[in-house]
């Protein structure tokens, strides 16, 4: 791993970004399987001082609550929709100081609280990088986890409680999202999720492989500065890697995106002015009691947050 300072003929993204960490333990769309300590992994291994990041604060989630909700049919509607709006406000501030937020989940339910701080802010846009598409509905997600649905609830298609956060409607419209190198369609079908809509762009791990990791990054970003002027989110779910490098996730799947192709995209997106922040959710560290992919997760982030100096 070359210096995180700018050895090496790199430097940090991050110093021209002026990057504040948030630290998001959530596991209220999932259960407590150990992802809530994914932040303390990653700070551990190095991230916020590899980024010269400030620390802006750890929004702590209400209880946990593991009886499925009767009228909506998912976990914990109401503390999720609590929490959104906490984190949405953490986020808020740091964008307000001018600072770029990384978010550290926590499962994928805190995208909602990232993307509400955007949409109280205006139009902006989604690139999603994930190995599943996450666009169940809750009948059929088999026990009513929210990180099987937040694309669904972030536009706009789900139980109101979620789908419309503080009356906004959707949190991105479908034609600023950018689904990036999922790798789930027949299992998702099989299990009766709902369908991608037309207006969405799908790119799954088929597609990135076609074309190539740089070209597809490049299009995927593209398409999301296109009429998206106050910019866009990143949104990664470390299961987007090959299940053979990062088995350290809840839901394990084959294959998936190796670590160059990974920072390949990240960095894509992430050297566009329109990047306007970022997070990562899923990485269990209690399936990696050595830490050796935690520390390969960070490397791969701070290369990713580099440019050629």
């Amino acid at each position: 791993m070359r210096g995180p300072a700018g050895a090496a003929g790199l430097t940090r993204e991050s110093d021209v970004r002026n990057v504040a960490i948030i630290e998001a333990p959530s596991v209220l769309g999932l259960r407590p399987t150990g992802v809530e300590e994914l932040p303390e992994a990653l700070l551990d291994a190095g991230l916020a001082t590899g980024l010269g990041a400030v620390r802006a604060g750890r929004v702590e989630p209400p209880a946990y609550d593991p009886e499925r909700d009767p009228d909506t049919g998912v976990l914990n509607p109401a503390g999720i929709a609590a929490y959104s709006g906490a984190l949405a406000d953490a986020v808020g501030e740091v964008l307000d100081q001018g600072r770029f937020p990384v978010v550290l989940g926590g499962d994928c339910s805190i995208l909602l609280g990232s993307l509400l701080a955007l949409r109280r802010r205006g139009r902006h846009g989604l690139l999603f990088l994930d190995g599943h598409t996450d666009f169940y509905q809750p009948a059929a997600e088999p026990v009513g986890e929210v990180a099987s649905m937040e694309l669904a609830l972030a536009t706009g298609h789900g139980p109101t409680v979620l789908a419309d956060l503080e009356g906004r409607g959707p949190l991105v419209l479908d034609e600023d999202v950018v689904a990036f190198g999922f790798r789930d369609t027949e299992e998702s079908t099989a299990a009766g999720m709902q369908p991608l809509p037309d207006g969405l762009t799908a790119m799954d791990l088929h597609e990135v492989r076609v074309l190539g990791a740089a070209r597809a990054a490049d299009s995927a970003v593209g398409l999301l500065g296109d009429g998206v002027s106050a910019g866009y989110w990143i949104h990664l779910d470390v299961d987007v890697l090959d299940d053979a490098i990062m088995p350290a996730v809840d839901y394990r799947q084959p294959g998936g995106l190796t670590w160059q192709e990974l920072e390949t995209v990240l960095r894509t997106a992430l050297s566009d002015p329109g990047a306007i922040g970022f997070d990562a959710a899923i990485f269990n560290p209690r399936l990696d009691p050595q830490g050796a992919i935690a520390a390969r997760l960070t490397e791969c982030l701070l290369r990713a947050f580099a440019t050629e100096g």
